[in-house]
């Protein structure tokens, strides 16, 4: 029973890493998309986050089981529930790259993106690639001074989010209200993207340490 239980703890981190991956390529490409109009990029962004919903249903199922099967309690049952709360975060993460999938959608065939921004949104796209690039590393290793990096690195998404605020309302601003909220929003996509993945990072050490 004990040996059952492992393997299904292993399973769930598998599919937990699957998750990470996923959202990862799924930002990269509405990102993509959002800066240059692809629509079929935007839109096999947007088809493809029934993957990593599946992916998040099978760490739901499997988690279910476990505490019906098996009622794990202390560190095994902390493992369980963490392990939920991650999958939670990551598939927060799938749904907002759908969501930068849509505005670039929505904008098309133009560019959603003002020319004077895009720079700055390359900048949060980067920054987000390597957040989640770090927690789906966190994810298979369990690093946790590793985890502990990515709140420096929400700290790096904050400060370009304040300079795209900066000038959204500079008195230069020409594109108009609507763009200026599309584009605000779209900076909060990035924004709760990489808090998600600091939630799952500070999940992860919790996992480990048993301290929140």
């Amino acid at each position: 029973m004990r040996e059952e239980f492992r393997a299904d703890l292993l399973e769930v981190g598998r599919l937990l890493v699957s998750m990470a991956e996923a959202v990862r390529t799924a930002m990269s490409a509405a990102t993509t998309a959002l800066l240059s109009a692809d629509k079929e990029g935007a839109e096999r962004v947007i088809a493809r986050d029934e993957e990593v919903n599946a992916l998040f249903r099978a760490v739901e199922e499997k988690v279910l089981r476990l505490l019906a099967q098996q009622a794990p309690v202390a560190s095994d049952l902390r493992m369980v529930i963490t392990s939920l709360h991650i999958g939670t975060d990551l598939e927060r993460m799938g749904d907002l790259a759908e969501h930068v999938a849509k505005s670039a959608l929505r904008r098309h065939p133009a560019v959603a993106v003002p020319a004077e921004l895009t720079s700055v949104f390359g900048q949060m796209a980067n920054v987000a690639d390597r957040i989640a690039g770090k927690i789906t590393l966190v994810l298979a290793s369990r690093d946790i001074e590793r985890a502990a990096e990515l709140e420096r690195d929400d700290d790096a998404m904050d400060e370009l989010e304040k300079a795209l605020f900066s000038k959204l309302l500079d008195p230069s601003w020409s594109h108009g209200v609507e763009s200026a909220v599309d584009t605000a929003l779209l900076a909060r996509f990035y924004e709760r993207y990489a808090d998600h993945a600091v939630n799952a990072g500070r999940h992860v050490i919790y996992l480990v340490t048993g301290e929140s």
